[in-house]
């Protein structure tokens, strides 16, 4: 592996660039080819990030022998053929959230990962935040005492469109995969491990997926997350951690915050902010990094086997609401 880590971006949209501007941050990275479904799209974005290669194909960029890894940031229905698409040509992968459509898919990447010795990481840039680490280290310290009770939520109104991927079934449309999963994540992160119950409701819209949806998780111990998501409702965006001395508090918007804060009984109130040092999206990539130069084949802030997880517990919500995707 060359002293700069060579990145493939699968896929042009808006998440790939912002992923993209983000890793320009990153002085040992290099954005070294970008495949798209075609030919002057992949163009465009190679002259906009300095990519050296353009490809007007998926199995193109997963060929090129002088990437490192590749960043997926396709719609979800694709995150499982392209994510095995990469892997079968030998590639480390980081694939963007939702890790897949369901667990069965989740299983099979992390299953083609695992028996190629190949790193595999789902893209949670969240975890990788500096205020995040910092709630983390907090909750470690046992500076809130016991977690009792995660908060989240993560809603905004777009505007009717069936033909868009958030309210299409064929894309995995619907609040929970597209944004609720970065609640779910929060809650799995804290509690570390699968609720032992799931339980929810959902307005299901005029095409067929959640367009809002409010649930709890039940983890051991009486331990509770309380989150909802929504494609057609605004929410307030921050999300909390409440222990018996106290509480963290992610500020909004809490998926890219920059600042938290740590309330404990009789002390006064602890402030975290730092800026990014781009737009938040390097971070996920520097782990992505890390690991690759340790040789580690997946990362211990998000384990391959939490994926799975997260991807069974929004499969359970999804069935209490008869909510099953055409691919599926």
């Amino acid at each position: 592996m060359s002293t700069a880590i060579r990145w493939g971006i699968l896929g042009t949209g808006a998440i790939a660039k912002k992923f993209a501007t983000g890793l320009q941050s990153v002085p040992d990275a290099a954005i070294a080819a970008v495949g798209s479904r075609r030919q002057d799209t992949a163009d465009a974005f190679a002259r906009e990030f300095g990519a050296p290669r353009a490809y007007a194909s998926y199995q193109a960029l997963a060929s090129d022998p002088e990437v490192d890894v590749i960043y997926i940031s396709t719609p979800h229905q694709l995150h499982c053929e392209n994510t095995l698409l990469c892997l079968e040509h030998g590639k480390a992968v980081l694939c963007e959230k939702p890790f897949a459509i369901n667990a069965t898919q989740a299983k099979a990447m992390v299953s083609l990962a695992r028996q190629k010795n190949l790193f595999l990481m789902e893209a949670m840039w969240t975890r990788f935040l500096p205020a995040m680490v910092q709630a983390k280290a907090w909750i470690a310290e046992g500076r809130i005492g016991e977690p009792r009770m995660v908060m989240g939520d993560f809603g905004f109104r777009a505007d009717m469109n069936v033909e868009s991927r958030l309210f299409n079934p064929e894309y995995g449309g619907g609040s929970l995969l597209d944004v609720g999963v970065y609640p779910v994540s929060f809650a799995s992160m804290v509690f570390n491990g699968e609720p032992v119950a799931a339980t929810g409701a959902a307005h299901i819209g005029q095409t067929g997926v959640d367009e809002q949806a409010g649930y709890v998780l039940t983890y051991d111990k009486g331990r509770l997350a309380v989150l909802a998501s929504g494609v057609r409702t605004e929410t307030p965006h921050d999300a909390y951690v409440l222990g018996t001395d106290g509480m963290v508090r992610m500020h909004s918007p809490f998926w890219c915050t920059t600042t938290a804060t740590l309330t404990r009984h009789g002390h006064e109130p602890v402030l975290f902010s730092q800026a990014h040092q781009g737009n938040g999206y390097e971070y996920q990539a520097m782990e992505v990094m890390r690991c690759l130069r340790a040789g580690e084949t997946e990362s211990p802030d998000m384990p391959l086997g939490e994926s799975i997880l997260i991807m069974q517990t929004m499969d359970r919500l999804r069935a209490q609401w008869g909510l099953k995707y055409p691919m599926e």
